[in-house]
């Protein structure tokens, strides 16, 4: 699957907030945007415009997808299947997005960041329900057991990720036994528990044009 393999600190930088795309990093004093709060490139320097509605509407849907980790067909395939469901569009869109498996495991504390979590399920290290799971795009449903397969649990790395997360807090929406390395899906993700901040009315805006 195609995937953005550039330089992730640039994209916060374009951005101008933290999008927490490395993880640890991202809470050091070697964060790039903590570093160096200006664009990148030789007009990263200069003043920044007034955008407009448009310009507004476009830096939103850009950094819910950068966020993501997702390429601009998939994102907006996503926010067409959210128009088609019921309910508010807007909140069905990141409900979606909340629900893939590479979100999961990183909103678990399987990973510091859905980057990393990416590749976790990518290299089979996750099952769903006892099957082996290798799309960081598959869709959890309720009810759903999330979980580092037996053979991947004596990994350095993944021990290493367990220890630093055992008391990173997690959403209501999922439960996690960090001995076990075994988490559950409780319901649909909630809203309110989103940590970036996301005007995601912006993006319907964006899409509706």
């Amino acid at each position: 699957m195609a995937r953005y393999t550039g330089p992730v600190c640039r994209l916060c930088r374009q951005q101008g907030e933290k999008l927490f795309l490395k993880g640890e990093r991202c809470y050091s004093d070697k964060c790039a945007i903590e570093r160096r709060s200006y664009g990148p490139g030789d007009q990263g320097r200069g003043r920044r415009s007034k955008l407009s509605d448009f310009g507004l509407q476009l830096k939103e849907k850009q950094k819910v997808r950068r966020s993501y980790g997702i390429l601009e067909n998939q994102f907006k395939r996503y926010f067409e299947t959210a128009e088609k469901k019921p309910g508010i569009t807007g909140e069905n869109f990141l409900q979606l997005l909340e629900s893939r498996l590479d979100n999961v495991v990183y909103r678990l504390g399987f990973a510091t960041s859905r980057n990393e979590a990416r590749q976790i399920v990518r290299h089979g290290h996750i099952s769903v329900n006892g099957s082996r799971v290798d799309i960081p795009s598959y869709l959890v449903e309720e009810n759903d057991v999330i979980a580092i397969r037996e053979n991947s649990k004596g990994l350095k790395r993944i021990k290493e990720i367990c220890e630093l997360n055992a008391d990173k807090a997690t959403p209501s929406w999922v439960t996690v036994d960090m001995e076990k390395k075994e988490g559950k899906v409780l319901t649909a993700p909630v809203r309110e528990e989103i940590d970036l901040p996301i005007n995601e009315q912006l993006i319907v805006e964006f899409y509706s044009r």
